[in-house]
């Protein structure tokens, strides 16, 4: 019996291999019904990256006044404060992680 089909066990295999490649265009992470899934996390990663350029500007804008040649005061004593734990001349804050003491 197997004899008798043995001619169309190439046509067989291609219709088989073509099947899985139409299956995998319809619905495989790149295919056409996933377009959708797609454009949400691009939006998704557009607003993370405007994001990410803010903050880089900010950045730059404050590493810029904390340059030598171009030092701010202002800003230099805020950085101060802030690394030395600072409020106010003679005064110290004391910080302490408050996430641990959540479970207890």
């Amino acid at each position: 019996m197997w004899f008798r089909l043995r001619p169309y066990l190439p046509t067989l295999a291609i219709i088989l291999v073509l099947t899985y490649v139409c299956v995998q265009y319809l619905t495989g992470d790149k295919g056409f019904f996933s377009q959708e899934s797609r454009d949400k996390d691009l939006i998704v990663k557009e607003k993370q990256l405007a994001e990410l350029k803010v903050q880089r500007a900010d950045l730059e804008a404050r590493a810029k006044y904390l340059r030598s040649d171009n030092l701010s005061k202002d800003l230099l004593e805020e950085r101060a404060r802030l690394l030395l734990g600072l409020t106010e001349p003679n005064a110290y804050v004391i910080r302490y992680d408050t996430t641990s003491n959540v479970a207890s």
